[in-house]
């Protein structure tokens, strides 16, 4: 029963650390694609704005 709980205490500290490397990653993504699409979305309204 012992050898069970501890074998769960050191899954749970490796998952902790895989679902924060997974965090990270999402975040990497999030910051790299906001660049572009923000530059566009500006030059969207900005082609918007002249045109009326």
């Amino acid at each position: 029963m012992l050898k069970a709980l501890a074998r769960i205490r050191r899954d749970h500290g490796a998952t902790m650390v895989e679902y924060g490397l997974m965090v990270a990653l999402i975040a990497v993504i999030v910051v790299v694609a906001v660049g572009p699409l923000g530059r566009a979305i500006s030059t969207m309204f900005l082609n918007v704005t002249a045109s009326i």
